[in-house]
């Protein structure tokens, strides 16, 4: 792991979101209309590991893909993308090391960045011309601010969805994950399931959104159920200075959070904004945590599409 890498120092593990039972929650008619969009799954293979790709909307038109966060998969975005399938070729991806993608001997902003990029082909996000658009929410913001450092030449511009950058003196160069977390073994589905959290810990209203998550971050295995994530992936990982790669920024940008974010606290907020370009678009979602699709999810697609509304 890198010295300059920047991570926080993890809370304490939170109580289970909820104990699922039986059937999921019901969900409201916007929800169910959504996922019943369902995406096209495929799988393309980066540097000789399977990434899962999901893509909805037609070929030509621009280009928009989903990153999701920490320990988290492409169907995050299974609710939220088909709000924008009309207008835009859409896809998602699961990062190596998470959901249903292989894992990797080591991980790194380099090997992230080439997922992006071969999803971006196998997609035909370019097909109609036009540079394609990253949405990356918490750690999976880290890499899309790399992208738009890197390669951003390659992109039309990039959105970082609560992706909290501490000040200097407030950074922790540790591995969050602790040794074996993630790697417990259930012998039911329902006892795995009331182990789901969110991490970091908040509460949770929209239960039918978390259980539609949590069913999809779990993979049967010998004995029961565990959990789709590589437990190892942060003993395996580098990434460069994110705070120094924050004055780099060299194609549009735009940033957006939870106004209730735990991890975007006024001094966080203000160190990021003065370290990012001064044209960089601020969109807070009210009413809302770190999870601001979970949370807040209507909110947040208005809030996208005025954002890429700007930029077209």
């Amino acid at each position: 792991m890198a010295d300059d890498q920047l991570l926080h120092t993890p809370p304490p593990l939170p109580a289970p979101l909820v104990a699922f039972q039986g059937e999921p929650p019901p969900a409201p008619a916007w929800f169910e209309a959504a996922i019943a969009q369902a995406p096209e799954r495929s799988t393309l293979v980066v540097d000789g590991v399977d990434i899962e790709l999901l893509t909805w909307g037609e070929i030509g038109k621009p280009g928009l893909l989903f990153l999701h966060g920490n320990g988290a998969h492409a169907d995050w975005w299974s609710f939220i993308a088909p709000f924008f399938a009309n207008d835009w070729r859409v896809a998602a991806i699961s990062w190596a090391g998470m959901g249903g993608s292989g894992w990797r001997e080591a991980y790194s902003a380099q090997s992230f960045a080439a997922e992006v990029f071969a999803a971006v082909e196998a997609a035909q996000l370019e097909a109609g011309g036009v540079k394609p658009i990253l949405v990356g929410h918490s750690f999976g913001g880290f890499p899309t601010l790399y992208c738009g450092v890197e390669h951003a030449d390659r992109l039309r511009g990039i959105i970082l969805v609560d992706s909290s950058i501490q000040p200097p003196e407030k950074r922790w160069k540790g591995p969050p994950n602790r040794p074996g977390f993630g790697s417990k073994v259930y012998a039911t589905l329902t006892e795995a399931l009331a182990r789901f959290r969110l991490a970091p810990p908040q509460a949770c209203e929209n239960l039918y959104i978390a259980d539609y998550i949590a069913r999809r971050s779990l993979k049967e295995v010998d004995g029961g159920w565990t959990w789709k994530f590589d437990p190892a992936i942060w003993q395996r990982f580098s990434m460069p200075d994110l705070g120094e790669l924050l004055t780099r920024i060299a194609c549009p940008a735009a940033l957006m959070w939870g106004d209730r974010s735990n991890l975007m606290h006024a001094e966080t907020l203000d160190y990021m904004v003065d370290q990012m370009p001064k044209d960089v678009l601020l969109v807070p979602i009210p009413d809302a945590d770190h999870h601001v699709m979970i949370d807040q999810p209507l909110a947040f697609v208005a809030g996208l599409r005025g954002l890429l509304a700007a930029w077209r």
